[in-house]
């Protein structure tokens, strides 16, 4: 707390200025004790120097910086789990249309004709996803045949050029949130080269969803995994 200092200590005798310099300068070590903030005298006023501390405060105020930052670490960290599964990946959110995906990082959004979104390696133009929705008065993918029979008939019809010659290598159902998507494995044969590719389909909120990702046969084993998460992360909310 500042001290009051009596005007009358601080008031120099007319017949003595040289004692009233002595007073104030006698009185300085006692003001910068109290820290004080007497305008007259502010210049031999200065903040008090730090205290040092000893080797035993020094080491515990130490470790409570280090528990401090360990506690601030620990919950502030993600979990691990969700963190490991968009390693990599970016996330598309489409609240209008209800759908959600990842696709991996690095890719860029293309404008493609037909298509409501579509992500793409611009070194490698084959390595991509896509995807595709159509009005439907289906409700249920189920309604429209077996897993294999409804794949087919899109890669040959949809998803493939009828110049490439295609191949289903595998199809399955699979249930999420108590919806049931389609997704299947293929690959579309060019003169120059071999698409490998996954799918998925599903209908919901009135239309029937597409999604397709794929990459160069001679890269799939490289990519393969990271394919497999797209397709799998691909979900539809449902709209209210």
């Amino acid at each position: 707390m500042a001290t009051a200092v009596p005007a009358a200590s601080l008031r120099a005798p007319s017949s003595s200025p040289a004692a009233a310099a002595r007073r104030l300068g006698a009185g300085a070590p006692s003001l910068r004790k109290r820290h004080c903030a007497v305008a007259p005298v502010a210049a031999a006023c200065g903040p008090a120097p730090p205290r040092q501390l000893d080797n035993e405060e020094a080491a515990s105020s130490g470790r409570r910086r280090v528990l401090v930052a360990g506690a601030a670490a620990f919950l502030s960290r993600p979990n691990p789990a969700a963190s490991e599964a968009k390693k990599g990946f970016l996330p598309v959110v489409d609240k209008k249309a209800g759908y959600s995906f990842l696709y991996p990082f690095g890719w860029e959004e293309v404008a493609v004709q037909g298509q409501d979104k579509v992500y793409k390696d611009v070194i490698e133009p084959l390595e991509s996803v896509s995807v595709n929705s159509i009005p439907t008065s289906k409700e249920d993918i189920r309604d429209l045949g077996p897993p294999d029979k409804v794949a087919e008939a899109l890669i040959k019809k949809v998803l493939a050029p009828p110049t490439q010659k295609t191949k289903l290598i595998e199809a399955k159902e699979n249930d999420v949130d108590g919806r049931a998507y389609y997704t299947f494995e293929f690959t579309a044969q060019a003169p120059n080269y071999t698409r490998h590719a996954l799918g998925a389909i599903v209908i919901a909120n009135g239309k029937f969803f597409t999604l397709t990702t794929g990459a160069n046969e001679r890269r799939w084993e490289k990519m393969k995994d990271r394919l497999h998460t797209v397709v799998d992360s691909f979900k539809i909310e449902n709209r209210i």
